[in-house]
């Protein structure tokens, strides 16, 4: 993908997080029950990659992947300003930094429309999440190839931060693009990207067996899923 690709994709996922985020602001038991699953989902993704987490060499990435790629921070919440800030990031990020918030962008929208789907499944029971319900909702919203996107895109982001902790300057231009970042509101997104480019960074030897072993595992998880197989949400013995 060139630029000018990523470019229009970080445009049009804005538009369609904007149009997401309506429900989230204007109908409180709804967000108070999104609220509800993603914090189980955060929780069980913890379980999952708890070797991950332990492991000196992955810990930052994997913190960072499950707190900032995967978990329940919302990028959304800045739509506007990153509009705002957009003919910086694509004049100041090389092509593997625009790709980096093109694809988180895409993946918080993606996320956002399946949490949804969840939310209503789920119902009033949000409260008290098990794995067999959360599993019969997972299958009830069905979208198989929403959930292959998902996964997909964290691959992608992952290999597009891999390639930007790889770039000479990159770390420079973070900091050019700091202030301006700073006075359109958008402290969390340079925080993100600088999160990203720390812990990606970290890991020697690059981030290719970090970005195979989390894809690997929740694609697994997401068709034993669609197969009837409930346990598959359990942690590994």
């Amino acid at each position: 993908m060139t630029h000018e690709t990523f470019r229009e994709l970080l445009l049009t996922e804005l538009d369609r997080s904007a149009e997401l985020r309506a429900r989230v602001v204007e109908d409180a038991a709804f967000s108070e029950r999104r609220a509800l699953v993603r914090a189980w989902q955060a929780a069980r993704l913890a379980r999952t990659h708890r070797d991950l987490l332990e492991s000196r060499r992955f810990h930052a990435a994997a913190e960072f992947f499950l707190t900032d790629i995967y978990g329940p921070r919302d990028l959304s919440r800045h739509v506007e300003e990153v509009r705002r800030i957009e003919p910086v990031m694509t004049s100041v990020l090389p092509d593997s930094g625009l790709a980096t918030v093109a694809y988180a962008m895409e993946l918080n929208a993606l996320s956002e429309s399946l949490d949804g789907a969840m939310v209503e499944a789920i119902g009033e029971k949000a409260a008290d999440i098990t794995d067999a319900l959360y599993a019969a909702a997972y299958r009830a919203v069905d979208r198989i190839q929403d959930r292959e996107r998902q996964i997909d895109l964290i691959a992608l982001l992952g290999q597009a931060l891999d390639k930007l902790t790889h770039l000479r300057f990159t770390g420079m231009t973070l900091k050019v693009m700091r202030t301006p970042a700073k006075l359109a509101g958008l402290g969390e997104l340079q925080a993100f990207l600088e999160r990203g480019y720390a812990a990606f960074g970290a890991m020697r030897g690059g981030a290719g067996e970090f970005v195979s072993i989390i894809v690997a595992r929740e694609r697994a998880i997401s068709r034993a899923i669609f197969a009837g197989d409930d346990e598959a949400l359990r942690p590994a013995k």
